[in-house]
C-alpha cells in the first residue's frame, strides 16, 4: 500500500508531536499532578471524554494524577428542581442543611461516579472519594465579614455548611497512587464535630496539593489564563510579578481567588501552579508536554 505524501506530512507530524513530548514524560515520571476538573471542559461530553482519555494516558506515562472536581452549576439546577431558592455572597452559596445534603449528593453521588465511569472507559482505574474517606479532609466552618456601606459597619455574614480545609491527610491518596489508581475527590468534607461542609473546589484541590507536595497544580477554568491588559496571556508569574498585576487592576474579580488559591499551594510546597482554559482540547497535555505550555504557570 502506497501512502500519499499528505499522509506521510500527518505521521510526520504525530512523531515529532511524540518526540516533543519525551523529554516531558521522563522529567515528570512518577511525578504527582492535582487537577480541578469543571466548568465548561466537565459540562461538555466530547470534553469530558477527551479529558478522561488525556488523565489515563498520564497514568499511563507514569505520572500520578489526583482529580479534584466540581459541580456548583449541577447543583444549582437540582436545587431548582426541588423548589430551594439560592442565595450567593462573593460567588459563594449560603448553604443550608437541606442544601448541603444535596451538595453532596450530587458530588459525590451523580457527579464524582460520571467521571470515574469515564476514566474506567478511557482504559484507567479510578476511584470516587470525598473529603470524608479515610478522614482525608478536616473542615472548618468559613467566616466571612462584610462592610455595610450605609453604616460603613463590618458585618459577619453566616454562609451555613460552606467549609474551608484546615487539615489534609494524604493517606489514602497515597494508598490509591501506589495502586495505580486515579483518585477522583468531591469536595465535601467534615469538621472534627462531625459536620457535613461544602468546600469550594479550587480551595479543596490547592490543599490536596500543597499537602501531597505535588509537581503541578492545575486549574482547570473557563478563561485562558491571566491576561495582560492587552488581551494578551501572561505564561509564567511569581508573587511580586502577581502584586504589581493586582495593584494595577490588571488581576482583578474572578481571577482573584484563583491566583490566591495557586500561589497557596506554591507556598505549601507545590512546585508550579498552572491556569489554563479546560474548553481547549487537551488542555494539560499541551501544558504538560510542549515547550510552549498553554495556560499561567505560577511559580513560588
Amino acid at each position: 500500500m502506497i501512502v500519499v505524501d499528505q499522509d506521510k506530512r500527518k505521521l510526520q507530524k504525530k512523531a515529532a508531536t511524540l518526540v516533543e513530548a519525551l523529554p516531558y514524560m521522563r522529567k515528570y515520571a512518577d511525578e504527582t499532578f492535582v487537577i480541578k476538573y469543571g466548568g465548561h471542559a466537565m459540562g461538555d461530553p466530547e470534553l469530558a471524554r477527551q479529558f478522561a482519555e488525556d488523565i489515563t494516558l498520564l497514568k499511563q506515562v507514569g505520572i500520578n494524577p489526583v482529580v479534584v472536581h466540581g459541580g456548583g452549576p449541577q447543583i444549582g439546577q437540582m436545587l431548582s428542581r426541588l423548589s430551594i431558592q439560592s442565595e450567593f455572597v462573593d460567588g459563594l452559596r449560603v448553604t443550608c442543611k437541606a442544601t448541603v445534603d444535596i451538595a453532596e449528593m450530587v458530588l459525590c453521588g451523580s457527579i464524582c461516579k460520571s467521571i470515574v465511569a469515564d476514566l474506567n472507559r478511557a482504559g484507567g482505574r479510578a476511584i470516587g472519594l470525598s473529603g470524608k474517606d479515610s478522614s482525608m479532609v478536616t473542615a472548618t466552618k468559613m467566616a466571612r465579614s462584610k462592610i455595610d456601606p450605609t453604616s460603613n459597619i463590618e458585618k459577619v455574614i453566616d454562609l451555613g455548611f460552606v467549609g474551608e480545609p484546615t487539615i489534609v491527610n494524604p493517606y489514602i491518596l497515597k494508598h490509591c497512587i501506589d495502586s495505580d489508581i486515579i483518585p477522583v475527590v468531591s469536595p465535601i468534607a467534615q469538621g472534627e464535630d462531625g459536620t457535613t461542609y461544602n468546600i469550594n473546589a479550587d480551595t479543596m484541590a490547592g490543599a490536596i496539593a500543597g499537602a501531597l507536595g505535588a509537581r503541578r497544580f492545575f486549574l482547570l477554568t473557563d478563561v485562558p489564563g491571566v491576561l495582560s491588559k492587552e488581551g494578551e496571556l501572561l505564561t509564567e508569574l511569581k508573587r511580586k510579578d502577581i502584586e504589581r498585576l493586582v495593584a494595577d487592576g490588571t488581576i482583578t474579580g474572578g481571577m482573584m481567588p484563583k491566583v490566591e488559591t495557586c500561589l497557596m499551594a506554591v507556598e505549601k510546597g507545590v512546585k508550579g501552579a498552572v491556569i489554563l482554559d479546560g474548553r481547549v482540547k487537551h488542555a494539560v497535555l499541551l501544558e504538560i508536554f510542549t515547550e510552549r505550555g498553554a495556560g499561567t504557570l505560577i511559580r513560588a
